[in-house]
């Protein structure tokens, strides 16, 4: 005989048993959750210093409402924009390994299909793409450094602008003199390639220095036995020491326009490769390296610089050279990477020539002890098994240097991600 069959709400649904409690609990927020809480235990400060590593007293990372407001998106943008070239290859890689061990331990315990497969290697690769273009191309707010001496003057000794071949097309110095106002600078030194149109134009528009806006004081990026090197005021204060092109340093005409003691070219050492290469000043009325770069922020200097941060450390030791960082920011992203803390006798109100000439002063005179570097805290990796695991140092260290509002803002988004995604998974059911 045929069965009766089901009828009213239940009629064609096939009864099943609920998932067990362990398959309901959202592991995922909660895991998340006790790891921002956890890693607060072992807490680091966001910036420190360039050279030495050690915690910064002059000045703090400070952080708008509209940076914290968005959480992990601020945080995930200036981690990606703070890597070197290595450590972004490193990270794919590991990213990768990952996605692969995830998919492969899914289709033994539930199965899947080829379809699904590709359909989660193309979401991967869509998130990533969209991760790096958000952080380099989304206007956003920045944390920014601040000082509680007003007597601290905080420098970028190494930008660019759209007057530089390399840089974004329109990143025009005033976009230039902005970027640094929302990073915290002070000063901006706009170092182009073998032009100073864009320095000039910024010095026409300045106001007193540390009032309003960041000051512009003009430098060029040259070469000189084929390692880059800026000189400031070259074609302000120092004509004829660059070669007719501006592209190279005339050893000649630098040596003969340095023999006036005070008044020597400075010359800062960006990113040095080898560093008995350039002759260094030995004192007034010569000619030579006064300053070199210890901190830099473009992707692929920093894997020249850091893994022999001591060694230039050393050299400025030896030879009484003040140490400097550089942006080198070329128009792309909101992250600052470094700042140079300096105090000369005065300089707030003082004018643009005044300000440079300032600068100069402190750099031949005080040398050393002329500055303080400070960066952002963002692990480097000191052998191939470091670099092999950045997929797990880099995330751990970016939730080390939250800010406790950070953290609670983090806990919101990671929650509200969740309650969003389990709603429409409900919904989807539903329809």
């Amino acid at each position: 005989k045929r069965q009766p069959q089901p009828t009213g709400e239940h009629a064609g649904a096939p009864s099943r048993r609920p998932a067990p409690l362990v398959a309901r609990v959202p592991w995922t927020p909660i895991v998340l959750t006790l790891l921002v809480m956890l890693l607060a235990a072992g807490g680091l400060r966001p910036v420190r210093d360039a050279a030495t590593l050690a915690d910064v007293s002059q000045a703090y990372l400070a952080k708008p409402v509209g940076y914290v407001a968005l959480g992990p998106v601020s945080a995930v943008f200036d981690t990606v924009l703070l890597l070197s070239v290595r450590q972004h290859v490193a990270l794919l890689v590991g990213l990768m390994v990952l996605f692969v061990a995830y998919r492969v331990l899914r289709h033994l315990w539930r199965g899947s299909t080829t379809r699904a497969h590709l359909l989660s290697l193309a979401v991967f690769a869509g998130v990533f793409v969209l991760t790096y273009a958000g952080a380099i191309l989304l206007p956003r707010p920045m944390a920014y450094l601040a000082t509680q001496d007003p007597r601290i003057m905080v420098v970028d000794f190494h930008s660019h602008t759209s007057a530089s071949g390399d840089a974004r097309r329109g990143f025009s110095v005033e976009d230039n003199r902005d970027w640094h106002r929302r990073a915290g600078y002070d000063v901006a030194v706009i170092t182009d390639h073998a032009t100073v149109t864009g320095a000039e134009r910024g010095l026409a528009n300045n106001t007193a220095s540390g009032l309003d806006e960041p000051m512009v004081v003009q430098g060029i990026e040259v070469t000189w036995t084929g390692e880059h090197v800026s000189v400031l005021g070259a074609q302000r204060t120092y004509t004829g020491m660059l070669t007719e092109n501006l592209r190279d340093i005339d050893p000649d005409a630098l040596r003969l326009v340095s023999v006036v003691a005070s008044r020597e070219p400075v010359v800062i050492w960006h990113h040095p490769r080898d560093l008995n290469r350039l002759p260094p000043a030995t004192g007034p009325s010569t000619a030579g390296i006064r300053a070199v770069e210890i901190a830099n922020g473009s992707p692929d200097n920093m894997d020249d610089l850091k893994p022999r941060r001591a060694q230039i450390l050393a050299f400025a030791q030896r030879h009484d050279f003040m140490l400097t960082t550089g942006s080198d920011n070329h128009g792309w992203g909101y992250t600052a990477p470094a700042w140079t803390l300096m105090r000369p006798p005065v300089w707030r109100g003082l004018s643009s020539d005044d300000l440079a000439l300032g600068i100069e002063r402190v750099v031949r005179e005080a040398g050393l002890r002329g500055s303080r570097t400070v960066e952002r805290t963002v692990p480097y990796p000191s052998s191939i098994a470091g670099l092999a695991v950045t997929v797990l140092s880099v995330p751990f260290t970016m939730i080390r240097v939250l800010s406790p509002d950070e953290r609670v803002m983090w806990l919101v988004w990671i929650w509200a991600v969740w309650g969003i995604a389990r709603w429409a998974t409900h919904r989807r059911a539903r329809s």
